[in-house]
């Protein structure tokens, strides 16, 4: 049962207020309701969907007891087994019998019309609901929350979620994720700060949600924090912090969610141990990834595809294939991701020719573009540039912007500035505002020696007004994660950083007697 909690202050929710007002289009968080108890029947078989709504009323008709409990029970049996359509045809049934639906039918069908994607039958339920004084129940206001955040604007979320007496934690998590689906992430922490009381399921919205954002750090932060509140993680909120800790590297980190997990839940759970598989490659531990893989009682594909993807990231490409055969010798079905994977392990290995084999064997409905361009980047980056440009010319699609890159940087390994030239050019074309196609058109044209087209690229970038981002490094210290770029002054600790590194050049140009200890204590 839902905990229900008090409405927030309108002074602390004070960014809602510049929404206008809705007029008669009234503005749902699938209510997790409780079907009233229901009568039993006999539900029909599937049918054809001309005869959806025939069935529905038939249905409806030969309840021996036509009440708002049988009816709604009737309506959630259609909507549980996805049968959404004949869930709204009952809803209209009931209304031409003139029975008034309470809140777990209006939860119910406002649930179908999200799922069937139909806005205008939302509204219409909604304009409903609000006439029969049951658009502010917790239950069918967190529904029709739930309608305008998936199918509507931000704004109209937010009037249903004013309109709701005693907002739960439902409310306030379907809103949460409204503002991070539109990458409002100040307004969605504020929401989630005002809550009179957080739960797991609200902590993990907002992990969940910053890390699918790309906000890690933040992700990983938020996870701390519920730690340090008392609160217990489920088994869902570790598969999103793990996440967020291999996006950025965070080894300690990672390590620490680990060691939590296997306190608190012993049993890993499927979806946690490949998310783990995969941040230990990331991380560069691979013999960590293959530790968890042997550990785990049940593997699905995602597991090998996982593991076979982490050797290859890490340059074991042999290691990545032989794994790939134990994977088909356990009768696991490869796809697409096991392909990509594969791929990319024989880039690294060299492997041009079993690339082809694993190629050409694959299933067609396993080949994506991106599998077409590794394949593109295999071949150029081993110097077999005929190969390149005939498996571009056989593409069964138009080549994308990658394609032309991928051949590029295997012109700029070997130096062939003619092919460059066109691969560059048609780059171009297809972004002009691309700054690291204009990078990569630099590096080509410095690898084979045509100082005068590189500074001519980089006099291009600087009239169009096109600005490198430029490259980053981190190192984490006692699980906190430090981002550095070149010639960074931002540091709080920038001071001692480039005292430290004055001593490391002084040590590297001269004398072996050179005393670290010494000299680092002059520092502090």
């Amino acid at each position: 049962m839902a905990v229900v909690l008090r409405l927030v202050p309108r002074n602390k929710l004070a960014i809602f207020r510049h929404c206008s007002p809705l007029a008669n289009n009234i503005y749902t968080r699938s209510s997790h309701h409780h079907i009233p108890a229901a009568v039993h029947f006999n539900p029909p078989q599937e049918r054809p969907p001309e005869t959806m709504n025939s069935d529905a009323h038939q249905l409806f008709d030969e309840m021996p007891e036509r009440n708002v409990k049988s009816a709604t029970a009737l309506i959630g049996h259609f909507a549980k087994q996805n049968r959404h359509r004949e869930a709204i045809s009952c809803f209209l049934k009931m209304r031409l019998s003139d029975i008034k639906p309470n809140e777990y039918t209006f939860g119910t069908v406002i649930r179908s019309s999200v799922l069937l994607k139909d806005l205008h039958l939302g509204r219409q339920i909604h304009s409903y609901a609000k006439k029969v004084g049951l658009d502010s129940n917790v239950f069918v206001g967190s529904a029709i929350l739930d309608l305008y955040a998936k199918l509507s604007t931000i704004n109209y979320a937010i009037m249903a979620f004013y309109d709701i007496d005693e907002p739960n934690v439902v409310s306030y998590a379907t809103l949460i994720h409204a503002y991070l689906k539109e990458g409002r992430f100040d307004e969605a922490e504020v929401v989630f700060r005002s809550m009179p009381e957080r739960n797991v399921v609200s902590w993990n919205t907002m992990i969940s949600g910053f890390g699918q954002s790309g906000k890690n750090e933040e992700a990983v932060n938020f996870f701390v924090e519920m730690l340090r509140e008392g609160l217990t993680p489920s088994q869902s909120t570790y598969p999103c912090a793990v996440i967020a800790s291999a996006n950025i590297g965070a080894l300690g980190m990672g390590r620490s969610i680990h060691a939590c997990a296997v306190k608190f839940l012993g049993n890993l759970g499927l979806f946690l141990a490949n998310s783990l598989i995969s941040f230990y490659a990331k991380c560069g531990c691979i013999e960590d990834s293959r530790l968890v893989f042997d550990k785990m009682p049940e593997r699905n594909v995602v597991s090998w595809n996982a593991l076979i993807c982490g050797y290859a990231q890490n340059g074991q490409g042999k290691i990545a294939i032989e794994t790939y055969e134990r994977m088909k010798l356990t009768g696991v079905e490869p796809n697409g991701v096991t392909l990509l994977g594969l791929l990319l392990a024989c880039n690294h290995a060299g492997l041009v020719d079993e690339a082809y084999k694993y190629f050409k064997t694959a299933k067609s409905e396993d080949l994506k573009a991106e599998h077409y361009a590794c394949m593109i980047d295999l071949l150029s980056r081993n110097g077999r540039f005929v190969e390149a440009e005939r498996f571009m010319n056989e593409l069964p699609f138009d080549c994308g912007l990658g394609f032309w890159k991928a051949l590029l940087g295997g012109c700029r390994v070997h130096s062939n500035a003619e092919l460059g030239e066109v691969a560059s050019r048609r780059i171009l074309e297809l972004d002009p505002r691309d700054v690291s196609s204009y990078v990569m058109l630099s590096n080509a044209h410095s690898a084979a020696g045509r100082w005068g087209d590189v500074s001519n690229v980089r006099q291009n970038m600087k009239e169009k007004g096109l600005v490198r981002i430029p490259g980053s490094s981190w190192v984490e210290i006692r699980s906190k994660i430090h981002v550095f770029v070149t010639g960074d002054k931002r540091h709080c600790y920038k001071d001692e950083i480039y005292i430290a590194l004055g001593i490391f050049l002084e040590h590297s140009k001269g004398g072996q007697d050179f005393n670290f200890v010494t000299n680092f204590d002059l520092i502090y």
